[in-house]
């Protein structure tokens, strides 16, 4: 289960072994590789190791015991018929740092229908809107897969493919593909703008989807059991049977 949200490094709680909590989250973020229902949580209560509090590390216990009530819970892999191309999706929160008022990234890829990678990260600039907070996260995500492609094409020793990534918001897709700087979008660093060019040189292609189907929003934000729950299955995570683990 993900922790409780607004959490803040100005917590009044009392303060805790700092060195036992960086321990803690620094073993759970070994299993982020392998669950990516935790890469937010984890990375949530990862902002807090400078000067942690009672109320974070309650956080930090919480993921504990949804991970001791999962622990069979893991990514499938296996063969899939039909498309076997890489299919990325990408979404954000809108200032979800109550601190920094900073949004959260996530970005989460599958190839033949399996999850191969995924992320959750704050954003390092402040957006002013969803629209901006959605579009930086489908650039960094688009860094992402062109990098993903170009090492697929390596392994069948071809040209990179185009892949599809999927935005849930509309005005982030539009101003994606709009080569026109204008007073909107104007003041968004430079760097973000590298998806324009990833999709006038057709290096992707941007998909909308809508909201209940954008299977990375268990990456950018808290959610309910059942909700999670269905986004894990969604991302091919399944419960493995009890005697098939060695």
């Amino acid at each position: 289960m993900e922790p409780r949200p607004k959490l803040s490094r100005d917590s009044t709680a009392p303060k805790v072994d700092a060195t036992e909590y960086r321990s803690l989250v620094g073993s759970l973020r070994y299993l982020v590789h392998t669950r990516p229902d935790l890469a937010f949580s984890v990375g949530y209560v990862s902002r807090f190791m400078e000067a942690p509090t009672e109320e974070h590390q309650a956080a930090v216990k919480r993921i504990i015991r949804y991970i001791a009530g999962s622990l069979r819970l893991g990514c499938r892999y296996g063969r899939e018929k039909g498309a076997t191309g890489l299919v990325g999706y990408s979404v954000s929160d809108l200032a979800g740092d109550v601190d920094s008022r900073k949004s959260t990234s996530g970005s989460l890829f599958f190839l033949g229908g399996s999850p191969v990678t995924w992320q959750s990260q704050k954003q390092t600039i402040v957006a002013i809107s969803s629209c901006e907070s959605e579009y930086v996260a489908a650039a960094t995500t688009t860094c992402q897969g062109i990098w993903l492609a170009r090492l697929l094409s390596e392994f069948s020793s071809s040209d990179a493919k185009p892949f599809v990534l999927r935005v849930d918001n509309q005005s982030a897709i539009a101003l994606a593909k709009n080569p026109v700087f204008h007073d909107r979008s104007k003041h968004i660093e430079l760097k973000y703008h590298f998806i324009r060019e990833a999709v006038e040189t057709k290096k992707l292609e941007l998909e909308f989807v809508p909201t209940e189907f954008q299977l990375a929003d268990m990456l950018t934000k808290p959610l309910g059991r059942v909700r999670l729950a269905e986004l894990r299955s969604s991302a091919g995570m399944v419960e493995v049977p009890p005697g098939t683990m060695a």
